[in-house]
């Protein structure tokens, strides 16, 4: 009882910090507008071409910049002050979305549109863990960085109930016009907000070596360490398999359940319920050698309930299939970016969040698979084998997570 009290003051000293208080209000509005810019985006694509491989390739896009330049942004993230860095994102996100909606009031609003933006949105995605997050720890310390990434994945866990109820019920009523506009003014809220930071005002010591050299030293830092590269295994197979599985929530909802959009926007929104609740209970309850455990848990929950969500036989099971699913995915969302930042010292970690944003973005290949698999099977059973192909993996690379679940190492976790 006494941890747990501990646990919930130091919480509430955190939320007192003024710069964290506005990175994780920033947090929240990206995450409400992303949530709902793609719920939007997937039904808007999905009512133009009957494709579910659209509708994934959408995300796929998404994804993109995370593989692509991911490890890049962890470099960049260090030569340039971080604040500087998350305005400049914020505001390419905006206008992204800006122009959709404008398109959209217009009636000229093509898929390609949607595609562009997904791209620019995705490089605001990608660079949220070597940049925003990185100053949270900045914010926080090390030894209070556990509890305020969950408090951060307590918000982006919000939006994901918030984000796609609005966004259909928006489109149902007005049109993608009003819906992308909302998700436009909340990024213009997040500028506002990053605006006020006072730290991440300068970039980090210059370093020797040039930005290439700099990126392979940060892609060797990911094998050479047992445990990082435990935590960069399930990264990969969670968003080779699990997170693909979300993109076809929409396609599943409208075809095999028969919900319209305001059904699909909250049947997309009911795993952010279960993450929000989770999320709660990791910030108040876990302990950091329990990190791990709950990591390599909840990627398993998760898989395995996106099973039972594809296979279940009306809309409440699946509903309760998704609220599961969310528990799991917030053990999984909360822990990557943690144990990535307290596994490496500290001059390395910008770099290493950066690589962990690699990591994430391998999942363009698990989003190319499930669109292809659902074009040939049906959503359904291409999400189902989707699903126990991760289980299948997870079970296969024991060996190379298990060093994650061992006694941590003198000296790893940062203890202020």
């Amino acid at each position: 009882d006494r941890v747990d009290a501990l646990e919930t003051g130091q919480a509430r000293s955190i939320l007192k910090v003024p710069d964290y208080r506005r990175l994780w209000l920033v947090g929240l509005s990206v995450s409400v507008a992303r949530w709902l810019e793609m719920l939007v985006g997937a039904v808007v694509v999905f009512q133009l071409t009957q494709s579910a491989f659209l509708v994934a390739l959408m995300m796929l896009l998404r994804l993109a910049p995370m593989g692509l330049f991911g490890a890049l942004l962890g470099v960049l993230a260090d030569r340039v002050p971080r604040r500087h860095s998350l305005l400049g994102v914020l505001l390419l996100q905006g206008a992204a979305v800006g122009g959709l909606s404008v398109l959209a009031f217009f009636g000229a609003l093509q898929v390609w549109h949607v595609a562009l933006a997904s791209f620019c949105t995705g490089l605001g995605w990608a660079s949220d863990n070597p940049v925003r997050r990185m100053m949270i720890g900045e914010a926080v310390g090390a030894a209070r960085m556990g509890t305020a990434i969950s408090l951060d994945v307590m918000g982006n866990n919000a939006s994901r109930v918030a984000g796609p109820a609005v966004g259909g019920t928006l489109l149902a009523a007005f049109g993608a016009g009003e819906a992308f506009g909302l998700a436009c003014l909340l990024y213009l809220l997040a500028v506002g907000l990053a605006a006020g930071l006072t730290i991440g005002r300068t970039p980090a010591p210059p370093r020797a070596g040039g930005v290439m050299r700099e990126m392979r030293e940060s892609l060797a830092l990911g094998f050479r360490l047992p445990r990082l590269r435990a935590v960069m295994v399930v990264t990969v197979i969670f968003n080779l398999f699990a997170w693909p599985c979300t993109s076809m929530i929409p396609v599943i909802g409208e075809t095999a359940l028969g919900l319209g959009p305001e059904g699909v926007g909250v049947l997309a929104g009911i795993d952010g319920v279960g993450a929000l609740v989770g999320a709660a209970l990791i910030g108040l309850l876990a302990r950091p050698d329990r990190y791990a455990a709950i990591y390599v848990g909840g990627t398993t929950l998760y898989l395995a309930m996106m099973i039972g969500f594809a296979l279940s036989p009306g809309p409440i099971t699946a509903g309760l299939a998704l609220l599961v699913t969310g528990i799991g995915g917030a053990g999984f969302a909360t822990m990557q970016a943690t144990l990535t930042y307290l596994m490496v010292p500290p001059e390395m970690r910008g770099r290493a969040l950066g690589v962990l944003s690699t990591a994430i973005g391998t999942g363009l290949l698990g989003f190319l698979q499930i669109g292809l698999l659902a074009n040939w099977l049906g959503a359904p059973a291409a999400t189902a084998l989707v699903g126990a192909q991760g289980l299948l993996a997870l079970l296969i690379t024991w060996p190379l997570w298990r060093p994650m679940l061992g006694p941590e190492p003198r000296g790893t976790l940062p203890q202020s």
